[in-house]
């Protein structure tokens, strides 16, 4: 099983430069997500490692020979888009078998590989419907069963998970999940979903404006982001952004309302300068104390109960600041509630460059 390297690729629409010197190498039998933003660059550049859209400049490896100026069919790659492309007037069975027809197998090969699939992919009762007589979720089963019998070096997914309903696409992401456990081949998948991007990938390529941002293990880019527009595109709800001064020799630090939080005892403590910051906190590190020493004062305006959780919104001056807070913490608006940070959680930025200060 090949290796691919992405080797500073470039892709110009005209005046348009959408992927720019991008180089990535993706070890075999990995799973990556391609995640950003809409215009990020994420799609051609899946398209451009199909051979669906030519590159401008830069190389494709796949293994040890480029395949950059190959065409599609003599990539070895499978694909399976966000829309489905299954053939209307062919069955389940049919769809799965077009591409290893069009290989000419032997039928024995294609009834085995067909069957395989079906079985893996639990659709082996559809095998005779046609695709208009299946629910979203079967149609996408479908086409990945079509592209796993192809035995390809490389997967590609093109948000295939899109146009399902939540409930689809949770249950199709532990599907995919398990697939790639299953098969061990390279998956090279794109979204713009930061839920399926954490819970899919070995390692995730952030995007924005056709560079990468930040590559690493999904934990990596949540704890510790390289940069603001890392820190508030992965979480849900985003992280809380906020402007502080930090005094006392890294001991103390205000927040815009005026309310000081010691930072003494910490591992922040002492380890950055005193001055000015955009503080970052995400919302499952502000909890409810008794104690009111040391801790965010809040009036909650906007209660948002989930079930297991509550959502508190308040604000800290002009700064809209979400809180994660447990069911029944809280019961209504304008409550007043003492919250215990978890400052070695969260995280300092350069207020200029938005680059994350090391602590």
């Amino acid at each position: 099983m090949p290796n691919l390297k992405i080797d500073n690729v470039n892709k110009f629409y005209g005046d348009v430069h959408a992927v720019k010197d991008l180089s990535i190498d993706v070890p075999a039998g990995e799973f990556v997500v391609l995640v950003g933003p809409s215009g990020c660059g994420k799609s051609t550049l899946l398209r451009s490692i199909a051979g669906l859209e030519e590159i401008s400049d830069g190389d494709i490896v796949l293994g040890d020979r480029s395949i950059a100026n190959l065409a599609p069919r003599d990539r070895n790659i499978a694909m399976v888009f966000q829309s489905y492309a299954l053939y209307p007037y062919l069955s389940v069975y049919e769809n799965i078998a077009f591409g290893l027809r069009a290989r000419k197998a032997s039928d024995d090969e294609i009834k085995k590989q067909v069957d395989w699939a079906s079985e893996l992919l639990d659709i082996g009762d559809y095998l005779k419907r046609f695709p208009r007589e299946l629910s979203g979720g079967q149609r996408q089963r479908v086409a990945i069963g079509r592209a796993i019998v192809r035995n390809a070096d490389l997967f590609l997914f093109d948000e295939p998970l899109s146009n399902l309903d939540a409930k689809l696409r949770d249950g199709m992401r532990e599907e995919i999940k398990r697939l790639h456990t299953k098969l061990g081949k390279t998956f090279v998948y794109v979204t713009h979903d930061q839920i399926e991007a954490m819970t899919l990938a070995d390692r995730i390529v952030l995007l924005r404006d056709g560079v990468i941002e930040q590559i690493g293990a999904p934990l990596d880019l949540f704890e510790r982001p390289k940069n603001i527009f890392v820190a508030g595109f992965l979480g849900s709800p985003p992280m809380n952004f906020m402007d502080v001064d930090v005094t006392e020799h890294g001991t103390s630090m205000a927040l815009p309302d005026g309310q000081i939080l010691s930072l003494a005892g910490t591992k922040i403590s002492g380890k950055i300068k005193d001055g000015a910051y955009t503080w970052g906190v995400r919302s499952e590190h502000l909890s409810k104390i008794t104690e009111t020493k040391n801790t965010v004062r809040a009036v909650i305006d906007v209660l948002q109960p989930t079930g297991s959780r509550t959502y508190g919104t308040f604000f800290l001056g002009d700064c809209h600041v979400v809180s994660e807070l447990e069911a029944h913490d809280v019961s209504k608006e304008g409550e007043i509630l003492h919250l215990a940070v978890a400052i070695d959680r969260t995280s300092f930025f350069d207020p200029e460059t938005g680059s994350a200060i090391n602590s």
